[in-house]
């Protein structure tokens, strides 16, 4: 259902764009009965009258081609239609006529239902995986038919953002608003796939210690988000209210001939943290038998989190001898401190599709099979562009 208000009396309404265009092999019976004529280039026309329904028009009353009338347009005006080839005069001394041709022609008026925009199915490529997500057709269409190129838009409520991405693309100014931070991370990556780089500001993500304090209590949960995408949360599927088995968030790595690597992160925003909460988190990681955990919370940890968690040993990986259990603080983490983690960067967005996860599964490399040197050619990106490149985000820049 789609509402429409308007909050002052000069509010635009550009109805042209509710037009859908003729279909040359589909044209209505009614508008076919009129386009009959064709210049030999497949275009079809018809010709329609050039002169003025007004009698009394002295300044419009002048000879052309012959004909004397009260015409429609200006001499000058109608000369350029006439060098232009869109006069027509069946025989000397008969009325001119204008073509108007078919394919210039607004086209079909929309009416109350518009089922020429199809719904998003499971198999639709811009499908991101939002319940609600609408068809960025369905966006544009109304953008267009709403606001001028160069106007603001404004979605309070923008989700995944299909609203940010009809404006981007109609030329839009936007605003986009949401309570979830996934929701913001997932226009980000939508961002990141237009052809040319797009310039964004974000408000209301923590940038500092105090900032991440004051979004963990006030919603435990959107801190969780936030500090998951904080450390290169991939699998973020994973992460829902209820319960989580322990779970609040999955990394996945190429891990050489061993095939694939996991590694598992828990959140912790609260005050009361300790060494019980990491003990329970590394019988996570043995239970879901991953290669590595990140143990995420708020405040600096005490002296028994960190032996718990040294005690927890190593891991051998293609990038090296790492820590199977790390601790994350995010004061720490402000301070500049990073964990030591396998390059993340390179795993295929297809690999965290469920079908394409029990494909890996089945397909999983001997761990003993010997390890090779792989070499990756490569070249320099487009003239003018810059590429950064990090674990868990890719930006293109101006140079």
């Amino acid at each position: 259902m789609i509402l429409c208000y308007e909050a002052a009396a000069n509010r635009k309404w550009n109805s042209r764009s509710l037009f859908t265009p003729y279909d040359p092999l589909n044209v209505p019976k009614s508008v076919a009965q009129k386009y009959t004529l064709d210049d030999g280039d497949g275009r079809l026309y018809q010709l329609t009258s050039l002169i003025n329904p007004s009698p009394n028009r002295p300044n419009l009353t002048y000879e052309f081609m012959g004909v004397t009338r009260v015409w429609r347009w200006t001499r000058e005006r109608m000369e350029t239609a006439r060098q232009s080839g869109l006069v027509h005069q069946t025989a000397p001394g008969r009325v001119p006529r204008l073509k108007r041709y078919l394919t210039e022609q607004r086209g079909m008026p929309l009416g109350d239902v518009w089922s020429d925009i199809p719904p998003l199915n499971s198999q639709a490529r811009e499908r991101l995986g939002y319940p609600t997500q609408k068809p960025v057709r369905l966006l544009d269409r109304l953008i267009r038919a709403a606001t001028d190129e160069g106007d603001t838009v404004l979605d309070p409520f923008c989700g995944c953002g299909t609203t940010v991405a009809a404006a981007q693309y109609a030329g839009r100014k936007w605003i986009g608003i949401d309570v979830a931070y996934h929701a913001i991370k997932v226009i980000e990556e939508r961002l990141l796939g237009f052809p040319n780089p797009v310039n964004y500001s974000l408000g209301g993500i923590p940038h500092d210690f105090a900032s991440a304090a004051r979004l963990a209590e006030k919603d435990k949960y959107q801190f969780q988000w936030w500090a998951n995408y904080l450390v290169g949360v991939q699998a973020l599927k994973e992460v829902r209210r209820g319960p989580d088995r322990g779970i609040d968030g999955q990394m996945y790595f190429m891990n050489g001939p061993r095939g694939w690597g996991r590694i598992l992160t828990s959140v912790k925003g609260g005050q009361h943290v300790g060494a019980k909460d990491v003990r329970e988190f590394k019988a996570v990681i043995d239970r879901e038998q991953a290669e590595m955990g990140l143990f995420i919370c708020l405040n600096d940890a005490t002296r028994e989190m960190n032996s718990e968690a040294a005690s927890f040993g190593f891991v051998e990986t293609a990038h090296g001898h790492l820590p199977r259990l790390q601790i994350v603080t995010i004061d720490n983490w402000f301070r500049g401190k990073r964990p030591t983690l396998p390059s993340l960067g390179h795993v295929s967005r297809e690999f965290f599709e469920p079908e394409k996860q029990q494909r890996h599964r089945v397909k999983r490399p001997d761990p003993n099979a010997p390890e090779f040197t792989f070499s990756f050619p490569g070249g320099k990106p487009d003239e003018g562009t810059v590429v950064h490149f990090n674990p868990s985000v890719a930006k293109r820049e101006p140079a």
